[in-house]
């Protein structure tokens, strides 16, 4: 049965004629995998100041909500909290009870890991590993995850200050450093602990400012030095805008910042690079949390962040207070407390506004809940989408041979009818099992209702459909996906992948599948365990799966994806440099310079790329040549005076841009100079 508006909406769409509501498509493609959900995928912040985190209540509601990973002392409080005192340096109010064999108690009983923020601001790399020394040698807690300090580049070094730091200085060099000694002192008591360093996000202040004491800007400088010592960074993603509608979007950019950090690892971290993870330790809806808004983006940040490589997330936070002056109306006439929390702290503002008792989950912790019902760890993500704005889907293949879609309307409004179709999987013609949050409802919702190809989603609500198979369903049961694909030998038209076999089975053939949104194409196949794609586009983003076939043409699983870069020719009759020189956030400054190495000179010239990010565009500010856009694509044609390329390389001409951006703003993939793609390096 169900409950709240979720029910009324459904019922009420069902009875509507088909063209009362507005039909969206969706389409699922089993083909291409986005990896496996790993055990540390659903975390949750604990703080310190909570007098509840420990009770039997928090115990009971965080069991039930499957957290897995719980973040400790709490996000600041990290760089001032003493963890054999249980105390804050500058007078933190630390609650009773929230110690740290107090925190890990309650972690082991609901069966989940620990992430500790080790105290970089007011400590010490000894410190830290006698830290571990208790938790994993004293206490055998076995915690495996540690940050070196929260929010680091808020000390005051790049001008906002929020983070304490008591180190005289307070530059990335100087942090990187750090890192690299805390890293030996703490792996020193236990070489299996994974060590993480603080990096911001891409496109983000204080992304590309450059302080006066390092080379770089943060994460330039962070990774260069530390690199080596890390096994994973720590990201933190709140959207700041000031509409539900805008923080809503605000999920699509993610993939895009997630990319440009890979790529600032790959290209930075040194030897060790493919094997750091990326983790966002703190995320949040910044407006109105505590609402069905909060919720929305709570379903739709942790997909699309495990969709895109983030092996941890942890949401800000299990309770958080509500503020004197945050009460507002969320779209869909509810009241939002102000309150960062997953579940009420039950007190009241200063004008006796109370918000609800102590311990009444908010929405964000309904969505939370959703997300064991999508995918439990081990579980295969593969692409969906949809073609309406408002209506975003994740999809997963499940161990037990199932396949989940859940579906976020956005639209406080509306109801939209859903049709789906699948491309490599095919449901059976049973009911499907459909679990539903609408934005007054007290629990998850189930019924068995609607088809595998159509149903009716009610406004601002998460709905999962689960769907069984059917008898003719074309994926082996009994083959494993094929494993770790790698690419090697990458140049501008060719790159080479290979895999783990897979099991289980008598396997005929490999088939390598490119993604293309939600359609995927065959590149080829292969009985052995690596293939040569051919053929390539210069500077073009690849993301490939492997599957495998068994002697009745059924496919596997779909491999982890494997994604890189074609390059630019080794050889060209022009090059091209582009550098980076400068960014605060919302802009950055481009320089380019190009360069005629062919036998004979260019009297005219016209350079063209394209911008990788929709995020990211020339501003009207450049100079020494003019530049014309068409959406993403650019084309830059000379001033009178540097109309000339000379033969040879022995002229150059620089010129450049500002650029504007709200998110990613990742470097273009390749140039051409009057049509031929140029040599290219990159200075980012």
């Amino acid at each position: 049965m169900l409950t709240g508006t979720a029910g009324f909406a459904i019922g009420t769409a069902a009875r509507a004629a088909p063209g009362d509501i507005p039909a969206v498509s969706v389409t699922v493609n089993a083909r291409e995998g986005l990896g496996a959900v790993p055990s540390t995928a659903y975390g949750l912040n604990q703080a310190v100041w909570d007098t509840n985190m420990n009770t039997a209540a928090s115990v009971d509601l965080l069991g039930r909500a499957g957290v897995r990973m719980m973040r400790y002392p709490g996000g600041s409080y990290g760089d001032g909290y003493h963890w054999q005192t249980n105390t804050v340096s500058g007078g933190g109010y630390v609650a009773p009870g929230t110690d740290f064999d107090s925190f890990m108690h309650t972690t082991q009983a609901i069966g989940a890991q620990a992430i500790l923020i080790a105290n970089y601001g007011s400590g010490t790399p000894q410190e830290a590993a006698d830290w571990v020394r208790y938790a994993n040698v004293t206490k055998n807690y076995g915690v495996k995850y540690w940050e070196i300090g929260n929010e680091i580049f808020g000390n005051g070094y790049y001008g906002a200050n929020w983070e304490l730091d008591y180190h005289d200085s307070k530059s990335a060099t100087t942090y990187a450093n750090l890192v690299v000694q805390y890293a030996k002192a703490m792996k020193a008591v236990d070489p299996s602990i994974k060590i993480g360093a603080v990096v911001t996000d891409p496109g983000n202040w204080p992304d590309g400012v450059v302080g006066s004491a390092d080379p770089g800007d943060w994460n330039r400088t962070v990774l260069t030095i530390a690199g080596p010592a890390i096994d994973f960074v720590i990201m933190h993603y709140y959207p700041n805008h000031t509409t539900a509608a805008d923080v809503l979007q605000q999920t699509r950019l993610l993939p895009g910042e997630l990319a440009q950090l890979r790529q600032k690892i790959d290209h930075y971290a040194g030897p060790n690079a493919a094997t750091i993870g990326i983790a966002v330790t703190e995320t949040a809806s910044n407006y109105q949390s505590d609402t069905q808004v909060g919720g929305l983006f709570t379903a739709d940040v942790y997909l699309t962040a495990l969709e895109n490589g983030v092996f941890n997330i942890d949401y800000w936070d299990t309770r958080n207070g509500m503020p004197d002056n945050g009460v507002t109306t969320a779209p869909d006439g509810t009241t939002s407390y102000g309150d960062g929390g997953m579940i009420s702290s039950g007190n009241c503002n200063s004008d006796n506004v109370c918000e609800p008792p102590l311990n009444t989950p908010f929405p964000p912790y309904y969505a939370f809940q959703m997300l064991s019902k999508v995918a439990m760890p081990g579980d295969t993500l593969i692409r969906a989408g949809s073609d309406h704005q408002l209506i975003s889907v994740h999809a997963a293949r499940n161990t037990d041979g199932r396949l989940s879609v859940e579906l976020m309307n956005q639209d406080p409004t509306t109801a939209y009818a859903v049709n789906l179709t699948y491309d490599g999987w095919t449901p059976s013609s049973a009911t499907p099992t459909v679990y539903t949050v609408g934005s007054r409802s007290t629990a998850i919702s189930s019924a068995q209702q609607g088809t595998a190809h159509t149903l009716v989603i009610p406004p601002y609500s998460i709905v999962t459909l689960k769907l069984d198979p059917s008898a003719t369903n074309p994926v082996s049961t009994r083959l494993t996906s094929p494993g770790n694909p790698a690419v090697s030998a990458v140049t501008d038209a060719s790159a080479t992948i290979a895999w783990q076999p897979s099991t289980g089975g008598a396997v005929t053939r490999y088939a390598v599948y490119q993604q293309f949104g939600t359609n995927s194409v065959l590149l080829g196949d292969t009985t052995a365990t690596s293939f040569t794609a051919r053929n390539l586009l210069p500077g073009t983003a690849y993301t490939l799966n492997v599957l495998a076939t068994d002697q009745k043409g059924y496919l596997s699983l779909p491999s982890p994806p494997v994604t890189f870069v074609t390059g630019t020719p080794r050889t060209s009759t022009c090059a091209v440099t582009y550098d980076l020189s400068a960014g605060w956030g919302s802009g950055f400054v481009a320089s380019i310079s190009v360069t005629n190495t062919g036998p004979d000179p260019i009297t005219g010239w016209t350079l063209a790329f394209t911008l990788p990010a929709t995020t990211e565009s020339v501003s009207g500010s450049t100079w020494n040549a003019t530049f014309a856009t068409d959406g993403q694509h650019v084309t830059v044609t000379p001033a009178g005076y540097n109309a000339t390329l000379a033969a040879n390389g022995a002229n150059t001409a620089s010129f450049g841009f500002v650029g504007n951006q709200t998110g990613a703003n990742p470097p273009p993939a390749s140039f051409t100079l009057n049509g031929t793609v140029c040599t290219t390096t990159y200075s980012p």
